[in-house]
């Protein structure tokens, strides 16, 4: 299974935010939009990730005063990114060994979508669920051996 088959049942929308982003405007796209990360584009370019993991750093560093960080402030800059051809293994590898929830997935200099740790292990267990489903379905129509006895 290949990244872009994730993608295909995921879904393409992105979240972005410039990176002159204000925190508040950071969460509230993430709040309204159900997501765990927006990425940080900068004239068209992947210049970093925000996640919940920066948020909640933040608001405990700064408590009240969260507000008036920006997301360049913020931000992991020049995040690791995968392709389209990238293998679920190995994303779930980078990911397991960078302890990255999301990963930005890039086609040459092009963003073409995020996946998250959580849109991998659905992926991985939908797939092997069919095949358990294609093994057990196998294993009943076995056919049954002729009797040596004969």
């Amino acid at each position: 299974m290949k990244v872009s088959d994730i993608l295909r049942v995921k879904g393409n929308a992105l979240f972005t935010v410039t990176p002159d982003s204000t925190l508040p405007s950071a969460i509230q796209s993430m709040a309204e939009n159900d997501i765990g990360s927006v990425v940080v584009m900068d004239h068209g370019e992947l210049v970093g990730i925000l996640t919940f993991r920066e948020v909640i750093n933040t608001v405990h560093r700064y408590g009240e005063q969260f507000s008036a960080r920006s997301v360049r402030e913020l931000m992991v800059q020049g995040p690791l990114t995968v392709g389209p051809d990238t293998d679920v293994n190995e994303v779930r590898r980078i990911m397991l060994d960078q302890h990255a929830r999301y990963m930005p997935v890039t086609e040459g200099r092009t963003l073409i979508g995020v996946i998250s740790f959580y849109d991998v292990a659905r992926a991985v267990y939908e797939e092997q669920s069919f095949e358990n489903r294609m093994l057990k379905a196998y294993i009943r129509d076995w056919p049954e051996q002729e009797s040596v006895n004969g």
